[in-house]
């Protein structure tokens, strides 16, 4: 059974999080695929940018 998300973060004991993102089927979200021999580099700057503006949306601290 799910549980609410203020039921699952304690700031006072763990203020620290970090925080994981994978892709799905071997898709790759930056970096050099081995296989196909691709760069996803482009990604990185878009990324980053994209956490910062969530991050003040959201008023935590990257």
């Amino acid at each position: 059974m799910t549980k609410a998300r203020c039921e699952q973060i304690s700031l006072s004991d763990t203020p620290w999080y970090h925080v994981v993102n994978r892709c799905v089927r071997r898709a790759y979200l930056c970096g050099i695929d081995q296989v196909s021999g691709q760069s996803f580099e482009h990604r990185r700057d878009w990324i980053e940018q994209r956490i910062l503006q969530l991050a003040s949306v959201f008023t935590i601290d990257i």
